[in-house]
């Protein structure tokens, strides 16, 4: 096997991997009012199954990266991929609205969780050049969800009920998502290759729990979490703010279409820049950006104005997510990839889980959103602040390989 050539393939599976598997998760979104209607099932119950699918993939981060690290990741995704089949087919014949929050809320999102520490801690084993490259290749697959999937979905439930759309998701997902996981390798390294200081990451003789007491893992995972944190409200709330400046729903829609295309762009061009100049350094530039393109929301109100800056702040958040996983194969060592990178994806699934509450608390207590984008400034302050403070190891500095 030709391992420069392989690792693409590797980049490839994760990329169609995450892709189908968070779109299978965020079919909810598409299916709420079909739900809602067939069942009579309350629309904040239905929802609240996103929540819960957030909560789920934070808790099962950490234990399937530490699952991968153990056992490789070619049977933690392929798990995945199974359970997330399995999980959406039994949620379509779901009779009451608990059953339907634990078998799509806790089984798909926990599933969910099996797809990207497992792949990004993969990834960033197969690559010594063109790492940054590498895993936004992978996030950018990821990003393609709702481009892809969700207009799938919703051509599936225009001529179908939402139970039997399900169900037809279910066999796509199997059918695209096992053959891709039987592609994963583990990375050279770990595999029986020849070992290298190069090709083992730094400080190989650190315990898992020092790693994990380490200043270095603590600062990014509060950094994470900010950073999530940051965007989270942003994203959930801003459709909903457009609306509330009077501008149509259709188009308010398209102003969060226009914030996830950008962000394919951010993931390559960010990831390109990490291998050119640093993952640290492009990380603080871009939280400090993304800090200030939240504040911006809260001083728009025209659609062209919203277009301008969902442009930016969605180039921008998008970009920055792929370097958490760049800075911690350069502080880590590769035999715990999947463990640090889990417990970073724990940090931001908890991050990205507070938008929605914050956000309606805010509108509820002050009938505006402007404190929302101004706490969300504030927390994209603290990530930037954090992500300023963080010291590689001594193994870990130094200039960039570049390709």
């Amino acid at each position: 096997m030709n391992n420069s050539r392989y690792r693409w393939v590797i980049v490839a599976a994760g990329g169609l991997l995450g892709c189908v598997a968070i779109g299978g998760m965020f079919s909810l979104p598409v299916l709420l009012q079909p739900i809602a209607r067939d069942t009579g099932w309350s629309v904040t119950g239905i929802s609240s199954a996103m929540t819960i699918g957030f909560l789920a993939m934070a808790c099962g981060s950490l234990m399937w990266g530490t699952l991968s690290d153990r056992i490789g990741p070619r049977p933690v995704v392929l798990t995945g991929s199974a359970v997330i089949a399995v999980s959406l087919a039994l949620a379509s014949r779901a009779g009451s609205l608990l059953e339907f929050q634990l078998l799509f809320g806790v089984l798909t999102g926990a599933a969910t969780a099996a797809i990207f520490a497992p792949m990004m801690a993969c990834v960033t084993g197969w690559f010594e050049t063109r790492r940054g490259l590498a895993v936004s290749l992978v996030s950018a697959g990821m990003g393609m969800a709702p481009l892809t999937m969700s207009p799938l979905v919703a051509w599936l439930v225009s001529s179908h009920d939402w139970r039997t759309t399900m169900q037809v998701l279910a066999l796509v997902i199997a059918g695209i998502m096992i053959p891709a996981a039987l592609l994963v390798r583990r990375p050279p390294a770990l595999a029986g290759a020849a070992v290298t200081p190069g090709n083992t990451g730094p400080h190989r003789d650190m315990s898992l729990a020092q790693a994990l007491r380490s200043p270095q893992f603590l600062v990014l995972l509060a950094t994470n979490f900010f950073c999530c944190a940051t965007h989270s409200g942003p994203i959930i709330h801003t459709v909903s703010y457009a609306v509330s400046c009077g501008i149509p729903l259709l188009a308010a829609v398209s102003i969060y279409s226009l914030e996830g295309l950008a962000g394919l762009g951010g993931r390559i061009v960010f990831g390109v820049l990490g291998d050119r100049f640093g993952a640290q350094r492009v990380l603080v530039a871009g939280l400090l950006c993304q800090a200030f393109g939240a504040l911006a929301y809260a001083f728009v109100r025209e659609l062209a104005a919203f277009y301008a800056v969902a442009a930016l702040f969605g180039f921008i958040y998008a970009g920055v997510m792929p370097l958490y996983s760049v800075l911690a194969r350069e502080n880590f060592p590769l035999r715990m990839m999947g463990t640090v990178i889990g417990g970073l994806a724990m940090a931001g699934s908890l991050g990205m889980a507070t938008g929605p509450v914050a956000g309606g608390l805010i509108y509820d207590s002050f009938a505006s959103y402007a404190w929302l984008y101004i706490g969300a400034c504030g927390m994209g302050l603290g990530a930037f602040l954090m992500a300023l403070s963080f010291r590689p190891f001594p193994q870990a500095r130094g200039a960039p390989a570049l390709a």
